[in-house]
């Protein structure tokens, strides 16, 4: 699993990279209410907000931490938003990603490293 400093986590399986939010996230967000997902076959580049969580305190873009298409938005989300805060590094998860760039993942950073930002925030 490799993290961003934007608090997206993201796990490679072959070409297909899952994405959601950290623990962290989730925790500074609160009760999650509401979550957008993108749609299959909706291209994303490195960066750019391509999916919406709304908890009772804000709503806040998640970025796309790679190049790719979606393949899977986390449909199950739209009926149950509270799976981000139960679940936020599983069953939370926003999108599966084909990546069309997996040397992305390089720059990202491991557990220990995303937990010794945290330390800095």
């Amino acid at each position: 699993m490799k993290f961003t400093k934007d608090h997206e986590w993201v796990r490679l399986e072959g070409d297909v990279a899952t994405v959601g939010i950290t623990r962290h996230a989730a925790d500074a967000l609160g009760d999650v209410v509401f979550v957008e997902v993108p749609d299959a076959g909706k291209a994303v580049s490195k960066g750019d907000g391509f999916a919406v969580v709304e908890s009772v305190k804000a709503a806040s873009d998640v970025y796309a931490p790679v190049d790719g298409e979606v393949i899977e938005g986390n449909a199950a989300l739209s009926t149950a938003p509270e799976t981000v805060n139960a679940d936020p590094e599983g069953d939370g998860w926003f999108a599966r990603i084909k990546v069309s760039d997996a040397g992305q993942l390089d720059a990202l950073m491991d557990r220990a490293a995303y937990d010794q930002y945290l330390t800095t925030l």
